[in-house]
């Protein structure tokens, strides 16, 4: 083993794992998931919650609720392993499951709920007969117009093969 290459593998990594953790509260989720994340999804193999937690230097109640959150969210999988009775977890690593499944999530815990209160305002406010009212009605509609187009746009592309939605960006950008 070359330790001067493990050491720059560690720093590396380490960046990585903080980086990502910063990163993931901007897609809804906390930071120490964000960073548990990072680091299964760059790990060679399956890690126990033990090795999360000396890694991280987290509790094992946090490991825990984060490696099961990032399994509810479909971003992480248990191994089995023959004989050994702890849980090992290992981290989608294909990039593009890994963006469409943050989507879905995120768009089932922030935007449909969003929808659902644009919707009620509108129907709430659809019948005050003031210029107040019809301006707020007419606000929450076009609110909920827009996201729901962009919710179907992101469905849409999240539906998409790999190679077919970076060919369709690749025309809108170009």
């Amino acid at each position: 083993m070359n330790a001067a290459a493990d050491e720059q593998l560690k720093q590396a990594r380490d960046e990585f794992v903080a980086q990502w953790g910063a990163l993931g509260t901007q897609w809804g989720i906390n930071r120490t998931m964000a960073q548990i994340h990072a680091l299964l999804m760059t790990a060679p193999t399956p890690q126990s919650t033990d090795e999360v937690m000396e890694e991280l230097e987290i509790s094992r109640g946090n490991a825990h609720t984060n490696l099961k959150e990032l399994v509810a969210w479909g971003l992480v999988r248990i191994v089995v392993k023959k004989g050994d009775r702890r849980e090992y977890f290992e981290a989608e690593k294909d990039v593009w499951k890994i963006f469409t499944t943050v989507a879905r999530e995120r768009k089932r815990r922030e935007i449909d709920p969003a929808l659902d209160v644009l919707r009620k305002c509108a129907e709430i406010s659809e019948e005050i007969d003031t210029p107040d009212g019809k301006a707020f009605f007419e606000q929450m509609r076009q609110l909920e117009e827009f996201v729901e187009f962009a919710s179907k746009m992101a469905d849409r592309i999240s539906g998409m093969k790999h190679g077919f939605a970076l060919q369709m960006a690749a025309k809108l950008l170009g």
